[in-house]
């Protein structure tokens, strides 16, 4: 008999635009980028900047980076995300529905969660696929989801993951995808190197208190330790910086064609931080980094995909959402 799921778990990516087109581009990133969780900036400021600027220069551009990582079935990060939900549901079994949802463009929280929660479950469990927590993704789906429950008025019990980021099923995850890798491509030759890159933040966020920076590298730190690297064999830095304002650093664009120079003549970069490959690893991580650290003289520019709905990510996101009921009732 099959058990009746009283459970709802929702899984939480940043979006797509629709389709890879300059007006599908306007649609996303107004809403995207018009968030104050992602821009902090009074929106007297920001949106004349915006709306004036921005959007008019940025989208056409936008949508021709976006064709270079558009699938027949669409947005990667989309279609993964998708196929994640669908194997975690197997993985959890009975007793749990397991939806997924963006928090911009197309299959929005706004959207999707208000239909979910008329299945009348009398639990949500909130899955954020941000390992480590950030005002800019994880307080940005809150955002998102507080809205709906307050809209809905739904009353049942809400288990709130605020990250993982050093959970041991996922520290195992991304262990294993190294090891795998090597496996297939060889191990790191003595003048080779591993690059953590995550996507940056403000560093104002850091210094008004966010956790975000030290997250990002004691992830860093336990994977290297599970797979035995010295030191001096990986780093971390951070990717993806927008605007004129300071953000963390070491920035990825600078160290890596830096460490071609140096004499790094095989680097490795995984984006721990990424649960889904997309815009931001494979254009500009796989495809125009590489050629950055081409261009600096290196030798095997080699880029690691994210976990994606991998075996061993769907299992380590089970793992998050049972060890966050049971602390949740202890």
């Amino acid at each position: 008999m099959t058990a009746v799921a009283d459970t709802l778990v929702l899984l939480v990516n940043t979006g797509s635009p629709a389709e890879p087109t300059p007006a599908a581009l306007k649609t996303y990133l107004a809403e995207f980028l018009g968030d104050r969780r992602v821009v902090e900036m009074p929106k007297i400021l920001w949106w004349p900047i915006l709306h004036g600027v921005i959007l008019p220069k940025r989208c056409e551009a936008s949508a021709a980076r976006y064709r270079t990582v558009w699938t027949p079935e669409g947005s990667p990060l989309v279609v993964t995300t998708e196929k994640t939900a669908q194997a975690l549901g197997s993985v959890l079994g009975g007793g749990f529905c397991v939806r997924w949802a963006m928090r911009y463009g197309t299959e929005r929280v706004a959207d999707v969660l208000p239909e979910a929660l008329k299945g009348g479950f009398k639990r949500l469990v909130v899955l954020p696929l941000f390992a480590q927590e950030a005002t800019q993704t994880t307080a940005a789906v809150y955002d998102a989801v507080d809205a709906v429950l307050q809209k809905t008025g739904w009353q049942g019990e809400v288990v709130r993951i605020r990250h993982y980021f050093d959970h041991p099923d996922y520290i195992e995850a991304l262990a294993e995808k190294v090891r795998r890798h090597w496996d297939r491509k060889g191990f790191l030759t003595g003048k080779g190197h591993l690059l953590f890159s995550f996507h940056g933040i403000p560093q104002k966020s850091v210094d008004n208190g966010s956790a975000y920076e030290k997250e990002c590298r004691e992830t860093a730190r336990l994977v290297a330790e599970r797979l035995g690297l010295k030191k001096e064999a990986w780093s971390v830095a951070f990717q993806s910086k927008f605007g004129c304002g300071e953000w963390l650093k070491p920035a990825t664009a600078d160290v890596v064609p830096q460490m071609a120079r140096e004499g790094v003549l095989r680097l490795d970069v995984m984006c721990p931080g990424f649960a889904a490959d997309c815009l931001e690893t494979l254009e500009e991580i796989a495809d125009e980094l590489k050629k950055s650290y081409e261009a600096a003289g290196g030798r095997e520019f080699r880029y690691i995909p994210a976990l994606n709905d991998g075996e061993d990510a769907v299992k380590a996101y089970a793992a998050v959402v049972k060890s966050a009921l049971e602390k949740k009732a202890a």
